[in-house]
């Protein structure tokens, strides 16, 4: 967390205060034996100095008194190689992924099979240095690589935009683009669409042009509620909702929701003199969390932690009640598409 009394910059990942975290009221595991798998986790070694490997996940899980069975890695810039083709760099990440999903394989830290698939990051619009990326991703990742990750997430608003984004809008309607897309579905991997919620007809466009490819929409679509959207609670939400409906006509695209915590910016961390507890926080996330399941079904929705980003706010097993209180109303075959069965079928994990 960042020192108290300091404006969170929201868009921008924050290191975790544990102490902070350790102030949540304690909460037991809702439906503790209800199977999970995690699709949207990172390992790093972040740039601030904060370290999270398969030993930080693994206390995290055990805390949390939820069944985590599974996870998904997604690419984070973490641990690219120094030298080598630029195109070919990020594949170190994909090799350090392989090693932390040895490192769980092993059983000392937890039973979790961390890191079961790879989302790794190449850039799709860079035609044969695209498919020797994508190769050579394939080859780094063991049997374990499941889709892409580029962002064309692009705002006006520099601060919107944050320190990650695309160099430009309109990135996933760009020819060149379009290419790497069909490319990635000819070889099976999905595409993990990271967007603001104004650029979701984009997706949409993307989907109809490669009714074959699998797309994965992230973070709910990434409602974003602060700098100069703040305030504006009821026309982004509307807009939103928009997007959402018509992403939810394209049988291809798959959400992903939760990680809302840095985009959304309806909590502000830095200021509260504690975390959230599931039902503050169910209250908080449920406009963007209950239309994904009733536009696209169980069949194509998933939960996510979108951990250790969303850790700055909010303790992992908070996370997974705030879920399960929002799913309450759905069945036992409902919850287990939206808690393990869809992350399942897309990303083809075993």
């Amino acid at each position: 967390m960042v020192a108290p009394g300091q404006a969170v910059v929201f868009g921008a990942t924050q290191r975790p205060d544990e102490d902070w975290l350790a102030r949540a009221a304690p909460e037991e595991a809702l439906e503790p034996a209800l199977p999970i798998v995690d699709p949207h986790v990172h390992f790093w070694h972040h740039k601030s100095g904060y370290k999270y490997f398969v030993e930080e996940f693994a206390r995290d899980i055990a805390a949390s008194g939820h069944n985590v069975e599974a996870s998904l890695f997604v690419e984070c810039n973490a641990m690219y190689r120094a030298h080598g083709p630029e195109h070919l760099k990020s594949v170190g990440e994909t090799e350090f992924a392989v090693g932390q999903a040895a490192m769980a394989a092993s059983g000392k830290y937890t039973n979790c099979r961390a890191a079961a698939g790879i989302v790794a990051f190449a850039d799709l619009a860079q035609g044969v240095r695209t498919r020797k990326a994508l190769q050579a991703h394939l080859e780094a990742a063991n049997g374990r690589l499941r889709g892409i990750r580029q962002r064309a997430k692009w705002d006006p608003d520099p601060v919107v935009r944050g320190p990650v984004s695309a160099d430009r809008p309109y990135l996933y309607l760009d020819p060149e683009f379009s290419e790497g897309v069909a490319l990635l579905a000819s070889m099976g991997l999905a595409l993990d669409a990271s967007v603001f919620h104004p650029q979701l007809p984009d997706v949409a466009a993307l989907a109809r042009a490669h009714p074959d490819a699998r797309i994965v929409v992230i973070h709910s679509g990434s409602p974003v509620g602060h700098s100069s959207y703040a305030g504006k609670d009821a026309e982004v939400h509307a807009t939103w909702l928009a997007g959402m409906k018509e992403l939810a006509q394209c049988p291809n695209v798959s959400i992903k929701m939760g990680g809302l915590l840095m985009c959304l910016g309806n909590f502000d961390f830095t200021a509260a003199e504690a975390p959230p507890t599931s039902e503050q926080l169910a209250a908080l996330w449920r406009p963007y969390i209950e239309p994904c399941i009733e536009l696209f079904g169980a069949n194509r929705c998933m939960v996510s932690s979108n951990y250790p980003v969303d850790k700055a706010g909010v303790p992992y097993g908070t996370l997974w009640n705030m879920f399960k209180r929002i799913t309450a109303g759905c069945s036992a075959d409902e919850k287990r598409m939206l808690f393990a069965g869809t992350a399942k079928r897309v990303y083809r994990l075993d």
